[in-house]
């Protein structure tokens, strides 16, 4: 089919989405997840072969582990649907209201975008997510994923339909786009039948969509995501949030990728590096770091900018609060950034200095994630400062509108 048509067909769905009453949207969303779980076998038949092809091709462990799919999985997928039949709707909500002194009352209330467009890359997961996130929020959903995910969003979007149909919703409010790099292109060309596009997925892909969309993006960013110890950091509170942040799911976004070490507590090197290395770890680390450790491998020149998403992690000695925060400003990238201190001034000042979409005092970057804020699933983590930041849930799928009720005022 082509784009027009398919984005056509989103725009009328939008429309019906729209006004649809919560109880609808939540039995569209529990009968998606039914026939998620019902299609089991045909999703994960299809998720094998993709998982397939991509070792095949020699597809990094991380990313294979970002495309496979287990019957836990699916059913965590399943649970997400039904998690957000639980929540608030948004659509509707009055942020804020009055009543002006000629009489008229005016209302700021929340709309749905319309027809929301998902480029993102490897992760089958998603497909669900942002599907059941627009549903829920009134908006029509145009997805397009990675062609190494292609088999595996096939079968997940063919039940989603089927239980959008079950439940009397026009199957065309989720629709997958499938085909080449042209299908992308016309996606973001699409002024006037996508009213935003939301990338999620690596660098490269955030930056192109960045450059040449024509229609409104939402920016998610990567996640260089930093953990200071500062010079008061309790430290088995530090060993043991630096381990759940690296090791807990290496391969996501809000893993950590650099810990960097207040000069006054070096005789921590020791137990981070054995740590560290112990589950797996490679350190990459400053002159200090290597002197601790024969197993430290130096870090080489840009490493503070990488996002690894692997067992590796950036390490760094600083000689001061000051030099942690402006190695931070120097390389993060503004999604999640972590204190340990006891110190609640220091605590007070990283909160306000550090610029990023989440900021963590003494608790996992592991945190930031829509299901661990209560928002239910996420589409991703926003780093733009216009619109929302941090995790993109309902509400941030939403705009607003004013409505003005008077009776018979005209303006003098």
């Amino acid at each position: 089919m082509e784009f027009l048509s398919v984005a056509e067909a989103a725009r009328t769905a939008s429309r019906h989405l729209a006004v649809l009453k919560r109880e609808t949207k939540d039995s569209a969303l529990n009968a998606m997840a039914d026939a998620l779980l019902a299609a089991e076998v045909e999703v994960l038949a299809a998720n094998a072969s993709d998982v397939e092809r991509a070792e095949a091709a020699g597809t990094p462990e991380h990313m294979v582990d970002r495309l496979r799919l287990t019957p836990a999985r699916l059913s965590g997928m399943a649970e997400g649907l039904r998690a957000l039949a639980r929540l608030a709707d948004p659509v509707g909500d009055v942020v804020r209201g009055w009543t002006n002194p000629n009489g008229v009352q005016v209302r700021q209330v929340r709309v749905p975008f319309g027809v929301v467009g998902i480029i993102y890359e490897a992760r089958p997961n998603v497909t669900a997510d942002a599907a059941g996130i627009c549903v829920k929020s009134g908006n029509a959903a145009l997805l397009r994923g990675s062609s190494s995910a292609e088999a595996s969003n096939v079968a997940i979007v063919a039940a989603l339909r089927t239980g959008l149909s079950d439940a009397g919703v026009t199957p065309d409010a989720v629709q997958l786009l499938t085909g080449g790099r042209e299908v992308t292109s016309e996606m973001m060309a699409a002024r006037g039948y996508v009213d935003v596009l939301i990338p999620r997925g690596g660098a490269g892909l955030i930056e192109s969509v960045v450059k040449h969309s024509q229609v409104p993006v939402i920016e998610t960013g990567t996640g260089n995501c930093h953990l200071y110890v500062d010079a008061t950091a309790d430290a088995d509170m530090a060993l043991g949030i630096l381990l759940n942040a690296k090791t807990q799911r290496p391969s996501v976004c809000n893993a950590l990728e650099t810990v960097l070490v207040h000069r006054s507590r070096v005789e921590l090197l020791d137990r981070i590096v054995g740590e560290l290395t112990a589950a797996g770890v490679t350190v990459h680390g400053d002159a200090d770091f290597q002197a601790v450790s024969a197993e430290v491998v130096p870090a080489a020149e840009g490493e503070y900018d990488d996002e690894y998403l692997t067992l590796d992690i950036a390490a760094r000695v600083v000689d001061s609060y000051d030099d942690a925060v402006a190695h931070i400003r120097e390389h993060g990238t503004g999604h999640s950034e972590t204190i340990i201190t006891n110190d609640l001034a220091v605590a007070d000042r990283f909160t306000r200095e550090v610029d990023a979409a989440v900021v963590l005092v003494n608790a996992s970057s592991r945190f930031t994630d829509g299901g661990e804020f209560g928002f239910g699933a996420e589409i991703g983590i926003s780093t733009q400062k216009l619109h929302a930041r941090g995790p993109m849930a309902l509400q941030e799928m939403t705009s607003t509108k004013y409505i003005l009720t008077g009776q018979g005022q005209t303006r003098a």
